[in-house]
């Protein structure tokens, strides 16, 4: 079965950054598409961030030209650089295989102002 560990959140000021890992395993995860999606508070959880299984990638409108998605298949670790963070950026961040059901724990993000 799919396993998914993200780490890498914490609190930081506006204007700071942020590293996410998500290490993989229960999967061929290198022809998989994987995804970056964040909850905050009393709010849908969302996609923020794509990559394809070629390295392709896909952004919110939120947060383009602010955070990299990139993909390590030898370590089956995927990766969220989220730079120049806001505090509407706040939320618990997960990341998540395209077409499967499960979902990892989370990481929290928090920017203060």
């Amino acid at each position: 079965q799919v396993k998914l560990v993200e780490s890498g959140g914490g609190l930081v000021q506006r204007g700071g950054s942020l590293r996410l890992s998500c290490a993989a395993s229960g999967i061929i995860f290198s022809i998989y598409t994987m995804g970056w999606y964040r909850q905050a508070p009393a709010k849908q959880r969302e996609l923020v961030a794509s990559i394809g299984s070629i390295g392709t990638t896909n952004y919110a409108d939120a947060v383009k030209g602010r955070f990299t998605i990139s993909r390590d298949n030898a370590k089956n670790t995927v990766y969220l650089q989220m730079n120049d963070l806001k505090p509407e950026d706040t939320a618990v961040y997960y990341c998540k295989v395209l077409g499967q059901s499960a979902w990892g724990q989370g990481t929290q993000v928090t920017v203060s102002s």
